[in-house]
């Protein structure tokens, strides 16, 4: 069995799904059993840095707030990488830079502390779930403005019918998903 196919059985085989939340005729998928499982956390980490480390590492790993902190902690430790966490809007104290994006109710912003991104660095950019893809595209575009290099980018979770991984592949953003229905 490759990584992929283990990363994949691990992922599902601690996902718990809620019909219905947060609004009706949406289906939930929660990764708190795989967080919570010490055993399935670390192997899970370490499939995950595999695939990164053959493709030849990075110097930071961005987690977007807020399960994507979990991921990008544990990965970035894992590597001997620098964590930098991707913050809502109004969370941080200034200098900060700043994207807006559109939401398909509105919009929203994204941030990181000004300094700690150098030009040049190599970047895995980590999320729990892909939707539409707008957050990620949002967090790579800030990466890059900095002079960052996105690297790659990972989700334990694609949404497949809300077409996230083709804004991703639209905007040249390398992506994987652990699991993706």
């Amino acid at each position: 069995m490759t990584y992929t196919e283990q990363l994949e059985e691990i992922v599902r085989s601690h996902c718990t799904e809620t019909p219905d939340f947060p609004a009706p005729g949406v289906l939930f998928r929660d990764f708190t059993n795989l967080f919570a499982s010490g055993p399935a956390f670390t192997k899970a980490v370490d499939l995950m840095c595999q695939a990164i480390e053959s493709e030849g590492g990075v110097d930071l790993v961005a987690g977007i707030e807020a399960r994507g902190f979990l991921l990008c902690s544990a990965v970035g430790y894992r590597l001997g990488a620098g964590v930098l966490p991707i913050r809502k809007a109004g969370k941080l104290p200034s200098p900060t830079v700043t994207q807006t994006y559109a939401l398909e109710y509105g919009e929203a912003t994204i941030e990181v502390r000004e300094g700690f991104v150098r030009p040049g660095q190599r970047v895995l950019l980590i999320d729990d779930v892909l939707a539409t893809g707008g957050t990620m595209v949002a967090a790579a575009t800030l990466l890059r403005q900095l002079g960052a290099e996105v690297v790659d980018s990972w989700v334990l979770f694609e949404i497949e019918a809300l077409g996230g991984a083709e804004v991703l592949r639209s905007n040249e953003i390398p992506f994987k998903s652990a699991w993706s229905a």
